[in-house]
């Protein structure tokens, strides 16, 4: 089947569970996920599942990362930083919205193989740091957006600080038992937040992994 057309079942079953903006849609139908799906799993590579990958991490369900993409609220933004880049998927569909995409990854082979893939598919305006992405990026702060991609029991006030006025970070925040996508904003200095809906994501992690 050719890809076009699996890309388009794909967004079809992500609307009906979520509603998407059409520059969300149109992200999604430019992106080949099958490209960054391990081999063995390629099959699965257009369902709604979240798949494993290198490193004992996954690559989220497409409407994982329609949600997060959307709750964003990209319209006419510029610059976002990633923090949790896996397996680059997300960093891609980021890519065809906005400008500029930071991305940071804590383990090394997860970044090296996503340069590859970015490379691959010609995508030219995703920048890539092996680090420790509590820290930030801060060479290219502020962001107009911030992505979290790991579950957190708290944000870290440095990424805040990368955060520009005005802006939006989204994260994963663990309450109790519960995983809560978290909307924060930040208004005159300030932070202040809203609850999304019930998710699950990978721990976030401290330090880099070789």
């Amino acid at each position: 089947m050719p890809e076009t057309i699996k890309l388009k079942r794909m967004v079809e079953e992500i609307e009906q569970e979520f509603t998407l903006d059409p520059h969300v849609r149109d992200a999604f139908l430019q992106v080949n996920r099958e490209a960054f799906v391990p081999r063995g799993f390629r099959h699965l590579a257009y369902t709604l599942d979240a798949l494993p990958m290198a490193a004992s991490q996954w690559i989220s369900s497409p409407l994982t990362v329609a949600k997060m993409t959307q709750h964003l609220e990209l319209k006419r933004v510029d610059s976002v930083l990633e923090v949790g880049c896996g397996s680059g998927y997300q960093a891609a569909i980021l890519s065809q919205i906005c400008r500029r995409i930071f991305t940071i990854e804590r383990i090394d082979t997860l970044i090296k193989e996503a340069r590859v893939r970015f490379s691959e598919l010609e995508i030219n305006n995703i920048f890539t740091r092996f680090d420790d992405g509590q820290r930030g990026w801060k060479e290219y702060a502020p962001y107009e957006r911030i992505l979290f991609s790991a579950t957190a029991s708290k944000i870290p006030q440095v990424l805040f600080g990368q955060l520009a006025e005005g802006g939006i970070l989204i994260a994963p925040i663990q309450e109790g038992p519960m995983e809560i996508i978290t909307r924060f904003y930040k208004h005159n200095g300030r932070i202040s937040s809203e609850v999304i809906e019930a998710c699950h994501f990978v721990p976030v992690l401290d330090g880099t992994e070789k």
